[in-house]
């Protein structure tokens, strides 16, 4: 499993980010 730290995660592309990593099974 790996770590993601995303800043700006309220942002449009922040959240869509932590979307698409949590789908591919990462911990944001």
């Amino acid at each position: 499993m790996t770590h993601a730290l995303i800043t700006g995660g309220a942002g449009f592309i922040g959240s869509h980010l932590a979307e698409y990593l949590l789908a591919q099974d990462y911990t944001v």
